[in-house]
């Protein structure tokens, strides 16, 4: 099996109700993550860099940003006359809310799906993030003779309310299968990354709209994992899944962990995003930047620790930024004080203000918001 087979498909707005702060104006795919990327960046770039030549990214509201951001696909190498990069018409029913109406979404691009020559569907929602090579994934699937295979992580299981979580024997089948169950400690849980066949998916999609099924993870997973031949394809390395601002925040800080970052952002499978010409980061006589990552068109003229810093933030002489996220173009004024901090896009914080939060509640300013 290879690339060139599959198609992808993406949920930019699965889990959206699950960060309303970041996804009020914007998809979950298009939300800014680790100082120059977007959370649609990461699987975009896996599917790529395994030979995807076709992916359809499947929109439901807000999605203005996203359209900025991917554009003809070209930085996915996704700007072709065949195949190439799809957005997906908006979905949104009187009936469709939430995570649960995946059912609603791939009902709507029932006939992309059926004019796709591809033979395998690849699914992936956006609020997980991990580098995996993904052709590995495909081996896998076709030496188990699977039918459908779930990408999945041991840990601590997020607060989604269709995460799914399984069981699996010595073989690496899953046995049994649970959506968003109340669990202590460490489970299998989904990284939402799911790969079938497309004969096989169309057959389960006319059985859930004959059914009246709403539900993906329940109706056509968790209701066919006795029928089907279901397997668990584990992740390693660094992989997170957000399901809160909390979990956003932790997100970004455990990159300030060289061997986190160095996994995510693999030179042999790199992550794309939209290209920005800048100038490289200017840092004045003044500065102190101490373990942050800072993008480029930054002017850092006050003091940074533990922080990421967005493309063309400035931040004046005599300002402190500690545990921070300071997203693109937002300006930080002097004898301003920042701990434990969110601060959105082009917003700006003016002189001598103190804002501090907790790395369990980080205080989150607004896209565009003065202060």
């Amino acid at each position: 099996m290879t690339g060139k087979n599959i198609v992808g498909i993406i949920f930019s707005n699965a889990y959206d109700e699950c960060i309303p702060e970041l996804t009020g104006l914007r998809t979950m795919g298009s939300v800014p993550f680790a100082g120059r990327y977007r959370l649609i960046d990461f699987p975009l770039s896996n599917m790529v860099n395994c030979g995807i030549e076709n992916v359809g990214i499947i929109t439901k509201a807000n999605y203005q940003s996203l359209m900025d951001h991917v554009g003809n696909g070209k930085p996915w190498d996704l700007s072709r006359k065949t195949g190439g990069l799809h957005l997906l018409p908006p979905f949104l029913t009187a009936a469709a809310s939430g995570n649960s109406d995946k059912i609603e979404a791939l009902k709507g691009v029932k006939d992309f799906i059926g004019h796709c020559k591809e033979e395998y569907v690849l699914f992936s929602d956006c609020n997980s993030i991990f580098n995996m090579d993904i052709d590995e994934l495909f081996n896998f699937h076709a030496a188990k003779d699977a039918d459908i295979t779930v990408v999945y992580k041991n840990g601590e299981a997020p607060k989604l309310k269709d995460l799914i979580v399984m069981e699996l024997d010595g073989n690496d089948k899953i046995t049994q299968v649970e959506v968003a169950p109340v669990t202590d400690g460490n489970v299998n849980y989904s990284l939402s990354l799911i790969l079938m066949k497309k004969s096989l998916l169309e057959r389960l999609m006319n059985e859930a709209v004959s059914h009246n099924y709403t539900n993906f993870e329940a109706d056509i997973i968790q209701r066919n994992v006795s029928k089907l031949k279901m397997y668990g394809f584990k992740a390693d390395g660094y992989a997170a899944t957000l399901d809160s601002m909390k979990s956003y925040f932790k997100a970004n800080m455990e990159l300030l962990k060289p061997e986190n970052c160095d996994h995510l952002f693999n030179s042999e499978r790199p992550i794309y995003t939209k290209v920005k010409d800048d100038m490289p980061a200017t840092y004045g006589l003044s500065s102190k930047v101490k373990n942050s990552l800072v993008a480029n068109g930054c002017i850092i003229e006050g003091e940074v620790e533990n922080s990421l810093i967005f493309r063309g933030v400035r931040i004046e002489k005599g300002a402190v930024v500690k545990n921070s996220i300071i997203m693109q173009e937002s300006f930080v004024a002097a004898g301003t004080v920042l701990n434990y901090t969110i601060i959105d896009k082009n917003a700006v914080i003016t002189p001598n203000k103190t804002l501090s939060g907790a790395e369990n509640y980080p205080i989150y300013v607004g896209k565009g918001i003065v202060i």
